[in-house]
C-alpha cells in the first residue's frame, strides 16, 4: 500500500469496525503479509531493502540466524554447567546478538558490556587504545564469554582479551556472531561462531556501516564497489 493512502484506507476499517463489530478487520501492510509468510515457510522473495543501491544478497536471513543462535545457546549450556558464566558484549554491533544469544542459553548467566574509545588520530594518546565503558561486573574466578559481532583482523579482540585476562578469570572465551579469518593478523580465540564470511562488508542484524543498517533483521552484503571504497578509506585512515 502506498503511503498516500494510509490515513483514507484507516479511516474505511474503522467505518467498517463500527458497522460490523462481529466481523474482527484487520489493516495488513507488505512488511506485515511477507512476516506472516515467512512465519509459515511461505516467503519467496529476499526481504525489503532501505537502499538497494548500497545493500548486496542477503547472506543470512532471520530464520537462519535464529536457528543459529539457538544453537550456539544449546552449546554454551552444555559447556558452561553448573559455572557462574558472564557474557561481555563488546558495543555496540553485538547488541541484538548478545540479547538473543542470552535468552538462547539455557543455564544461569549474567552480562556486562565494554565500549573502546574511537580512534583519533588527533588525540595525545598516540594509538593507544582505551575502555570508554568498563566493565561493572567484578569477573575475578568467573567463567567469561567475549560477544563479538565480528572478529577481522583479531586486533580488537587481542586487546579486549588481554585486559580481560588482566582481572583473573576462571576462563575466558570468545563467541562471535562472525568470524572473517582471511584477514586475521593476530590469532585469537574463536571458541563460538555464528557464521564464517570472506570477502564480503556485512551489515545487519547489529552490524553497520557509517552507524546505519543496524536494525536490520537479516545479514547482508555490501555492493562491492562501496566494501571497496570503505577498505580504501581504512587503508588511509588506520594507525600503522
Amino acid at each position: 500500500m502506498r503511503q498516500s493512502l494510509v490515513t483514507k484506507k484507516n479511516r474505511k476499517v474503522r467505518r467498517l469496525r463500527e458497522l460490523r463489530p462481529d466481523i474482527d478487520v484487520r489493516l495488513l501492510y507488505r512488511s506485515d503479509v511477507l512476516q506472516l509468510l515467512a512465519a509459515h515457510g511461505l516467503a519467496t522473495e529476499e526481504p525489503e531493502r532501505p537502499d538497494g543501491s548500497i545493500l548486496g544478497e542477503v547472506l543470512f536471513d532471520r530464520e537462519a540466524i535464529a536457528a543459529r543462535v539457538r544453537q550456539l545457546g544449546r552449546e554454551i549450556s552444555i559447556s558452561y554447567r553448573g559455572k557462574p558464566l558472564i557474557l561481555v558484549g563488546l558495543m555496540k554491533g553485538m547488541t541484538f546478538f548478545l540479547a538473543d544469544l542470552a535468552r538462547a542459553i539455557e543455564i544461569p548467566a549474567t552480562f556486562d558490556f565494554v565500549s573502546l574509545s574511537p580512534y583519533d588520530p588527533a588525540s595525545n594518546r598516540g594509538n593507544a587504545a582505551r575502555f570508554a565503558k568498563d566493565l561493572d561486573l567484578a569477573i575475578a574466578g568467573k567463567d567469561v564469554i567475549l560477544v563479538m559481532d565480528a572478529v577481522n583482523a583479531g586486533l580488537t579482540c587481542n586487546f579486549v582479551l588481554e585486559r580481560l585476562r588482566r582481572r583473573n578469570p576462571a576462563s575466558i572465551a570468545v563467541c562471535a556472531l562472525l568470524d572473517k579469518n582471511e584477514r586475521r593478523v593476530v590469532d585469537v580465540p574463536t571458541d563460538y561462531v555464528g557464521f564464517e564470511i570472506s570477502g564480503v562488508y556485512a551489515v545487519g542484524y547489529g552490524l553497520a556501516y557509517r552507524d546505519e543498517f543496524r536494525t536490520l533483521p537479516y545479514i547482508c552484503s555490501l555492493e562491492r564497489d562501496v566494501y571497496e571504497r570503505h577498505a580504501r578509506a581504512l587503508k588511509v585512515l588506520s594507525p600503522d
